[in-house]
């Protein structure tokens, strides 16, 4: 199996290179409005986008033959992406550029990056840390995207394809129960405690509303000197929410390595939709809005793929209401779960993570012994999934 990761190197190009970058990624994004404009909105096939506007975009934009192919392919995979979510690609902004094996190339003998921009070839340096370096030796990736942040840097997303390993065949299985209180429990008992990233949230939350205060109604050096602040702090929230789910997905896809065992999620599709139709006050709507449990999701999925860890999602309804021991229904409060049935009492997100782990092995164990059985369907991020029972 092929997996492709994705490297985020910083570039560090000369002024006279930043000109041309500007210039290339401003002709780019005509060139797609340009295409779109001018094709019905409904074809999507990014070689009938090319054989009708190809022409036109290397005389009126003066982009190279592949580029000029790559904004096409570019027009044609929005297009498509829009149509599953019932919309239109109204504008593109000149903030990315595609390339592939022809107009790109890493060089590691000096570690630049080789760029066809409007004005011809461009060895522009990288600056790049460990990881990019122990990833990229060796390597000859065919394919990058040139970026421009939101801090103005410019970047350059290298795609690497490497053969993932086959996944373990395994009768174990770990659920994993994500939360806001505790953002995972698995069935062996390790947790995560969410107070930390919700102190941080509501933190930031509470700096962001001060600035914007004083953005609105204070003098003009105060005003400037918000604005300085919240540039710097923009990123710092999302960055360690996000340091803080590979912790978290990397320690369970150990665990799952050692033990042996296919790890179980719950589907959580949709469940934005769903709680925001329900009364709450402004702040529970924001930490719940700012839950990233699809983000620990796809860092799992990732993950498992490249150790070789099955990954599966299965139907989150009743899981926490449901007692692992007996599969009836019982109560839950203040975090604990007890079973009118049985008797067994716990932790609530201890019994749901055990729970998912009972359908997990429903899933890889089709017609099991406790008759918790359930096909596979796929969804769109690419994960096994599983209808509702």
């Amino acid at each position: 199996m092929e997996q492709v990761l994705t490297l985020v190197c910083k570039l560090n190009p000369k002024s006279e290179q930043v000109v041309k970058i500007e210039a290339t990624l401003k002709a780019f994004a005509d060139a797609c409005n340009y295409a779109n404009q001018q094709i019905k909105a409904q074809i999507t096939s990014k070689t009938t986008i090319q054989n009708l506007v190809y022409q036109d975009l290397r005389s009126k934009f003066g982009l190279s033959a592949n580029l000029a192919v790559r904004a096409c392919a570019r027009v044609g995979a929005n297009r498509k992406t829009a149509k599953l979510h019932n919309k239109q690609v109204l504008f593109f902004k000149p903030n990315s550029a595609d390339y592939d094996a022809r107009i790109f190339a890493f060089r590691e003998k000096d570690w630049t990056a080789s760029l066809t921009l409007l004005e011809g070839r461009e060895h522009i340096k990288l600056d790049i840390g460990n990881y990019q370096l122990g990833k990229l030796k060796g390597k000859k990736p065919t394919s990058a995207q040139l970026c421009k942040h939101r801090d103005g840097s410019y970047y350059i997303h290298i795609q690497i394809k490497d053969e993932a390993p086959q996944p373990i065949k395994s009768t174990n299985v770990i659920g994993v129960d994500f939360g806001r209180r505790e953002v995972a429990v698995t069935s062996n008992g390790d947790r995560w405690d969410g107070k930390q990233i919700t102190d941080i949230r509501d933190r930031y939350a509470k700096t962001r509303a001060s600035l914007q205060q004083k953005l609105a109604l204070g003098t003009r050096s105060t005003r400037r000197r918000a604005r300085q602040i919240l540039q710097r702090l923009s990123g710092r929230e999302r960055r360690f929410q996000s340091w803080l789910n590979h912790q978290i997905s990397y320690r369970i896809i150990q665990l799952a390595l050692v033990t042996n065992a296919i790890v179980a999620i719950e589907n959580l599709t949709g469940i934005r939709e769903r709680t925001n139709k329900q009364p709450r006050n402004k702040v529970e709507r924001r930490r719940s809005n700012s839950w990233s449990f699809y983000q620990l999701r796809y860092f799992l999925e990732y993950k498992g793929i490249k150790q070789g860890v099955k990954v599966i999602a299965v139907p989150p309804a009743y899981t926490s209401q449901t007692c692992h021991q007996c599969l009836h229904i019982g109560g839950t409060s203040d975090k604990r779960f007890k079973c009118g049935n049985c008797g067994w009492h716990g932790d609530a997100d201890l019994n749901g993570a055990k729970m998912i782990s009972l359908l997990g092995q429903s899933v890889s164990l089709p017609g099991g012994s406790r008759c918790l059985c359930c096909s596979l369907n796929i969804d769109n991020s690419g994960l096994l999934q599983s209808p509702a029972l």
